[in-house]
């Protein structure tokens, strides 16, 4: 399940195991990814449907108020497009060529015009009136993979460091020595197993 935090960057997502924590993978196309995936990420899979994808459009770092046509069809859409994603990344965190179809699927789904934002009377950016399709979410979603995996933080699309954690984040911090997905829990926990070594080898501790 994933949250959007008002308070803070990220979304909020509730591991299998019960625990909650903050992430913040650090574009939007990196958020899709934590709503499931295929394979072995299918226990996490959030998208079931067209409310879930509402749902995630409305907790993602999209600017709020986006009215979504969605429908089984356009959930389906989404999945297909995480899954092509999850392999397009994967591949760059690990300094691999993505595979064929993976890339030829993100490009299809750019191809599509993307949501329609403007200026709202308050200053604000908001969306063009009307609901907007599931495919012009996805172009969306597909240009900025493309923006993320062209631009200057490519080489900065990460998996945590974590070794039964897969979760993919871009670091774009200045000194870019992230490593974990999140501190509340992978980075914590390394912390916990690092400081009970320590105890293990010095039983004066």
């Amino acid at each position: 399940m994933t949250t959007r935090a008002t308070e803070t960057p990220g979304l909020l997502l509730r591991h299998p195991d019960g625990q909650t924590f903050r992430f913040d993978p650090g574009a939007l196309c990196l958020e899709l990814l934590a709503t499931g995936g295929p394979g072995e990420y299918a226990r996490f899979e959030v998208l079931t449907g067209p409310r879930a994808l509402a749902a995630w459009a409305a907790e993602s770092r999209l600017p709020p108020g986006l009215r979504l046509a969605a429908d089984d069809a356009g959930a389906a859409a989404a999945r297909g497009l995480r899954d092509a994603l999850w392999g397009v990344m994967a591949a760059r965190a690990h300094g691999a060529a993505p595979a064929p179809a993976g890339l030829a699927a993100v490009n299809a789904a750019a191809a599509v015009p993307p949501l329609v934002p403007l200026i709202a009377a308050d200053g604000t950016r908001a969306w063009a009136p009307g609901e907007a399709p599931v495919a012009a979410l996805l172009s969306t979603v597909a240009r900025d993979a493309v923006d993320l995996l062209t631009g200057p933080h490519a080489h900065r699309v990460r998996e945590c460091a974590t070794h039964n954690c897969a979760l993919l984040f871009v670091d774009t911090s200045r000194p870019g020595r992230r490593r974990w997905c999140s501190m509340e829990r992978c980075g914590n926990r390394h912390k916990v197993r690092t400081h009970r070594a320590r105890r293990t080898d010095d039983p004066t501790a």
